[in-house]
């Protein structure tokens, strides 16, 4: 009877490496990191673009997967999936917590009157125009809401919205021209005479 050659554990399948985690095996937990550290840091990156927050993250992530190895089950998706799950949770959290803190849109405009830059009928339209772009927004569904705020006030790609939401590119898309088109409709519907 010929024996199946031992394999490494840099060879061996993800599912044996979480398993071996979950029992505290240094090695498996070496390769699982050395398998995986360049597309959790490079996820982390893509999403927080700052290479140091991105490091901490990947870090986070693996030492979850370290932690929660035992209740990883094959049967709900790939290893690579559940990892890179909790990569992007962890650098949505991360985006959270480093967001400034929200600006009242009424100190705005006080701000601006008190630097002479508008008249006070132009803060008083900007304020209305405020007031009727916030009911515009609650106005659509909450999926192009977030796109359109994630693409409007936070800059960032449809590329980026489709993985930060975890959604094909083209939905992302989509979530973004329909908002986008509601909020037209919404503003100017609420413009007219």
């Amino acid at each position: 009877m010929v024996r199946p050659r031992a394999t490494s554990s840099d060879e061996a399948p993800d599912e044996a490496l979480l398993a071996g985690m979950a029992l505290g095996d240094e090695r498996a937990g070496v390769a699982f990191v050395r398998r995986y550290q360049r597309r959790v840091y490079g996820l982390a990156l893509g999403i927080l673009r700052d290479p140091g927050m991105a490091e901490d993250v990947a870090q986070d992530a693996f030492v979850r997967a370290w932690t929660h190895a035992s209740v990883f089950d094959p049967r709900r998706g790939a290893a690579a999936t559940w990892l890179l799950t909790i990569a992007r949770n962890l650098s949505i959290d991360a985006l959270r917590v480093r967001r400034p803190e929200p600006i009242d849109p009424g100190d705005l405009a006080f701000a601006d009157l008190a630097s002479g830059e508008r008249l006070p009928e132009d803060a008083v339209l900007a304020d209305e125009m405020l007031a009727r772009l916030h009911d515009a927004l609650a106005g659509i569904p909450e999926a192009q809401r977030r796109a359109v705020a994630l693409a409007a006030f936070y800059g960032r790609s449809a590329q980026e919205i489709a993985e930060i939401e975890s959604v094909p590119l083209g939905t992302a898309k989509s979530r973004i021209r329909m908002g986008l088109t509601k909020l037209r409709d919404a503003v100017s519907v609420e413009e007219a005479p």
